[in-house]
């Protein structure tokens, strides 16, 4: 097996995991890390690529999306951490009241 198809094959395997992670699990903050898994396989995904066409725009683009993932994150747990501090609980189940 080529090394790109290696890393293809490994970000779609991450892809699958964190998609099915999102769906079964209820504990927000493991749906925020299976979010992350999956931005972080599709980064693989585009790096791999990149290299393998020697262009580099996809790994500035995979820069870009790591700095949005950054802010993300802040934006991710600050709500996880005030829907505790509201619920004392971190289950999607629990949190009923910010449904809108």
């Amino acid at each position: 097996m080529e090394v790109t198809q290696f890393y293809l094959v490994l970000g779609a395997v991450l892809f699958t995991l964190g998609t099915l992670g999102v769906l079964i699990r209820r504990n927000t903050i493991v749906i925020f890390m299976c979010i992350e898994l999956m931005l972080n396989s599709v980064n693989l995904t585009m790096v791999a690529l990149s290299r393998q066409f020697g262009e580099v725009s996809g790994q500035v683009f995979v820069f870009f999306v790591m700095a949005v993932a950054a802010a993300e994150a802040a934006v991710g747990l600050a709500i996880i951490m005030t829907a505790f501090r509201n619920y004392h609980s971190v289950r999607t189940t629990d949190v009923h009241d910010l449904a809108g």
